[in-house]
Formats: structure tokens, C-alpha cells, sequence
């Protein structure tokens, strides 16, 4: 029969063995103690329509990396900006938009691309599902350009001619009168920077990303392909809410 350990040994490893649960015990109130992260204050909405919807006009491949790695970049990037300053804590995509000429370059660009892509993918669908465009709409443009071929025509040259990267536009003006313009980088026309200001009815990314891949450096002809992708009927609710219609 073996012999019993001493009192002051017994205690000893009693002790021992306790360590280890003690240290999982501060470990667990540790980690339940910790705050949760914040939630990130943007996110990327899944596009609204797959991938390889919108061929051949805009190939899957480049929508894949256009939306998951452009955008993703955009909006997690303006995130951090965000995060980094508590004074702009709460402020919606649309103010900071606003005021991005008040505000620091990793916001402007950032917040100009997260709402500019977001458009641009709302704007599109595939060319089985565009809609018609309103008898409201096709009066404004024939009123303003002659007629939709000319009007066409304008917007593909503000789109050519936009050196570098940037968005060609169709706006309403705050006289109520349709126009085209075009901005640099990730700037658009609800910024307090803009050339010419209004509200953007139909936008179209002219940056190389965003057609290389299937069009090279056919940057014309990509703005040419790119009505049978626009969604007229989308353009028309943006029209009729700009001119106070709907």
C-alpha cells in the first residue's frame, strides 16, 4: 500500500493543478469582457444582377474584379478614413459626398467612389431587363440635345474627352434642364467641388478598369456598347424624382 504524501506536498500539488483552470478562468473573463468591434460604417451591397449578366457588352470577369476588388477598395478604405476621425462619426455616404472638398483626400476619393459605383451599378441591367425610357424623359432630351442619337453622340465625346480616369454624367441642372458633364478621378456632380453641379440621373465609369479588359483602350467604343446595358427605366425614376415627378 502506498504511502501517503505529506500534508505540505498534498497542498502543493493541489495548488498546481489549479493553475491551469485559474488561468482559463482569466483568459474566458478576459475575452467576455472585451468590447465587441465596432460595425463598419459602409458596406458593399451584392451587385444587383450577376456577373456575366451584362456580356458581351461588359465581360464577368472584369464586373468580378470591378465590384469585388475596385469597390471592396472604396469602401474599406473610406471605413478606416472614417474610423480615424470621431468628427465623422455618423455622417451618411450623401453628406460626406457634400462636402468633399472640406474634407481629407482618403475621404473624397473614397466616399466619390463608393457612391459613384454604386450608381453605376444600379444604372445597368441585363439587355433582356432594361426598361423603357419615360415619355418624360425622351421629351427633356429631345428638348435639350435634338434628339437621342445627338444626345447620344454628346455624351460619348464628354466621355472621350475626359483625359485620364474619371464619370461622364447626365444631370439635372438646378434650372431643371438636363446637361452632360464629365468629372475627374471619383469626383461627381453632388460635390461642392464640381465644375458643373446637378443631380446625376445616368453615369458612366470611363476609368480603364472599368472596360479594359473586354475593350483595350476602345474607350469610345465601350461608351457606343454600353446603351444596350442601361437601364431606361431606372434613369426615368431618377428623372422624374429630380424634377420633382416622383
Amino acid at each position: 500500500m502506498p504511502r501517503p504524501l505529506p500534508l505540505t506536498l498534498a497542498l502543493a500539488a493541489a495548488a498546481a493543478a489549479a493553475l491551469p483552470l485559474a488561468g482559463a478562468q482569466t483568459i474566458a473573463q478576459t475575452t467576455a469582457s472585451a468590447p465587441a468591434p465596432a460595425p463598419a460604417a459602409f458596406s458593399l451591397a451584392p451587385l444587383p444582377y450577376a456577373p456575366e449578366a451584362l456580356e458581351p457588352v461588359i465581360d464577368a470577369e472584369t464586373m468580378r474584379i470591378h465590384h469585388g476588388k475596385h469597390h471592396q477598395a472604396y469602401v474599406d478604405n473610406l471605413n478606416k478614413a472614417v474610423a480615424a476621425d470621431p468628427a465623422l462619426a455618423g455622417q451618411t455616404l450623401e453628406q460626406l459626398v457634400a462636402r468633399a472638398g472640406t474634407l481629407p483626400a482618403a475621404i473624397r476619393n473614397n466616399a466619390g467612389g463608393h457612391w459613384n459605383h454604386t450608381f453605376f451599378w444600379e444604372t445597368m441591367a441585363p439587355t433582356d431587363k432594361v426598361g423603357a425610357m419615360s415619355m418624360e424623359l425622351a421629351e427633356a432630351i429631345e428638348a435639350q440635345f435634338g434628339s437621342l442619337d445627338k444626345f447620344q453622340a454628346a455624351f460619348r465625346a464628354a466621355g472621350t474627352a475626359r483625359f485620364g480616369s474619371g464619370w461622364v454624367w447626365l444631370i439635372v441642372g438646378a434650372d431643371g434642364k438636363l446637361a452632360i458633364t464629365s468629372t475627374p478621378n471619383q469626383d461627381n456632380p453632388l460635390m461642392d467641388v464640381a465644375e458643373v453641379k446637378g443631380t446625376p440621373i445616368l453615369g458612366n465609369d470611363v476609368w480603364e478598369h472599368a472596360y479594359y479588359l473586354k475593350w483595350q483602350n476602345r474607350r469610345a467604343d465601350y461608351l457606343d456598347g454600353w446603351w444596350k446595358v442601361v437601364d431606361w427605366s431606372k434613369v426615368s425614376a431618377r428623372y422624374a424624382a429630380a424634377t420633382n415627378g416622383g
